[in-house]
């Protein structure tokens, strides 16, 4: 049976709501992070995370210190990264003997990547919708640091996505090489809402775990060595 525990996280001189949750002997633990415009409790990501718990992964969801104080602009990247840092090591803590991937929604999966390209340690990235640039400005990409990480990444993208569209996303995933994998989501938008499909938004989050969890276990098995003797 699956178990959920609200917890506390010390950020800085704050702290911010986080919820750790999963099943008895999970295979993996996947630390996500909400988009600029939601919080941890937004219906897509408890949708995403329970459907992954209920897949044999371990969750841990947590607020950045912006939304925690009620503030609307999102915090600038040296707070996002401390608060990354400060959610993955909790998520060390509670899976001994397990990889810990960092994932996010938007925003949140960019910050993730940020805080591994700045040394945060991490079995692997999962974007759910990456902002590879503003809408209408795809000449301010967000893409540079992506192209140092080496550890297995899941670009999870909506084909109407105006963050990132399939001809300019398509070319940065195969800069990247093999380490990085893109799974297009047909006729969708960057909220995962597909054209013609109306669904609640647990529902859309929930529909992208198995992808996630396939590929997670997928590339624990290959980054585990073989039985030697």
């Amino acid at each position: 049976m699956d178990s959920s525990e609200n917890i506390r996280i010390t950020v800085g001189d704050g702290e911010v709501s986080a919820v750790f949750a999963g099943p008895a002997d999970p295979g993996a633990t996947l630390v996500v992070a909400p988009g600029a415009g939601s919080s941890f409790d937004h219906p897509f990501l408890v949708g995403f995370t329970r459907a992954l718990n209920e897949a044999g992964m371990a969750t841990l969801r947590f607020n950045f210190p912006y939304r925690e104080a009620g503030r609307k602009l999102p915090d600038r990247a040296p707070t996002a990264i401390a608060a990354w840092r400060a959610a993955l090591a909790v998520a060390e803590l509670r899976s001994p003997g397990l990889p810990v991937w960092a994932s996010g929604k938007s925003f949140g999966g960019r910050m993730a990547s940020m805080a591994v390209a700045a040394g945060m340690p991490a079995a692997g990235l999962v974007f759910l919708g990456y902002p590879l640039h503003p809408p209408g400005k795809p000449e301010k990409l967000r893409d540079e640091h992506l192209y140092g990480i080496d550890l297995p990444m899941l670009f999870v993208q909506g084909t109407r996505d105006p963050f990132g569209s399939p001809a300019e996303l398509g070319p940065v995933v195969a800069k990247i090489g093999a380490r990085a994998t893109l799974r297009w989501i047909d006729d969708a938008n960057h909220s995962f809402e597909v054209r013609g499909a109306k669904r609640p938004p647990t529902e859309v989050g929930a529909s992208l775990a198995p992808l996630v969890a396939e590929f997670v276990r997928g590339s624990d098995l290959t980054a585990r060595p073989g039985p030697t003797g």
